[in-house]
């Protein structure tokens, strides 16, 4: 009996000290959500620039943009698709990485041709490489806002690199979304070549005053300039937003911890206070039959 309840305290005290992790861990997550969020909200102004200035570099173009003017199709060999996906680095995120995987998947099997594909997150990698993608050069997922920047840059130097080479016309992006009434959804979006649709819709914007708009010195040189802002932007926003979701999950994850940690502490309370008074019950039954057995 002894034995018995030596063993539960010491379960009981193990479930009290993962709790305080779990407490822990909770407190990082929504502290790390709200700095993402943060971010991601401090892009909007900065976006409505960029889209300003491609709408004036577009409404002076007598054609919109093609995708042969911004990739360099010289190779014989059909070009692949370019493929970003934003994952995780750590787990304790629940199905994070397994929906986005599996959405990626479905995604690319509605388009043809071959796929190169890098991976932003060590976690979501080792997915990937359990499916019939390709995949490139990993990057490792920053966990500060101060990092993203540093990390979008050398997506960029890559995929400008491979553009250079004719190994790519077509980049998608692919990472997590937060939302209002769920935890987050995975969604992709196009980054090259602008969608026509897209551009259209900026030529569309109403500039926000009555001045002539004039590109100088060099449009073409401008134009690119605000592509390059345009996808340094977009790249910003999908790792802000993929933190944000990451830890959202990890977040929901750690509740649901706590709530099964809870329920085992009380069942190992009950069971710790039934054989403690059982206990108790048998060393009274023993000195009254002593004392009986003397009288």
């Amino acid at each position: 009996m002894t034995d018995s309840i030596a063993s539960l305290r010491h379960k009981i005290t193990s479930a009290q000290d993962l709790e305080s992790v779990v407490r822990s861990m909770k407190t990082i997550a929504s502290s790390s959500i709200g700095q993402y969020e943060k971010a991601v909200h401090s892009l909007d102004d900065y976006y409505r620039n960029v889209q300003l200035g491609l709408s004036a570099c577009l409404s002076q173009t007598a054609q919109l943009e093609r995708p042969e003017v911004i990739v360099n199709r010289s190779q014989k060999d059909a070009p692949a698709i370019g493929v970003i996906v934003f994952g995780s680095d750590q787990g304790l995120v629940g199905q994070f990485n397994e929906v986005m995987v599996e959405f990626v998947v479905d995604s690319l099997a509605k388009l043809s041709g071959n796929k190169m594909v890098w991976a932003v997150g060590e976690r979501v990698e080792s997915r990937l490489l359990d499916t019939d993608l390709k995949t490139e050069e990993s990057f490792e997922l920053p966990h500060s806002i101060n990092t993203i920047t540093g990390l979008v840059g050398e997506i960029l130097i890559e995929l400008e690199a491979k553009r250079d080479q004719g190994l790519i016309d077509q980049v998608f992006l692919f990472h997590h979304k937060p939302e209002a009434n769920s935890i987050s959804r995975p969604v992709n979006q196009q980054l090259l070549p602008l969608e026509e649709a897209w551009q259209r819709e900026l030529v569309a914007i109403d500039w926000p005053s009555n001045n002539l708009v004039e590109v100088m010195p060099d449009q073409d040189q401008t134009h690119r300039a605000f592509v390059r802002e345009y996808l340094f932007v977009s790249l910003f926003r999908a790792c802000a937003e993929s933190l944000a979701s990451e830890n959202a999950s990890r977040l929901a994850a750690m509740q649901r911890a706590e709530k099964n940690i809870d329920e085992i502490q009380e069942n190992l309370n009950k069971t710790f206070h039934r054989l403690r008074q059982s206990d108790i019950d048998e060393e009274l039954s023993d000195v009254l039959s002593g004392f009986n057995a003397l009288n």
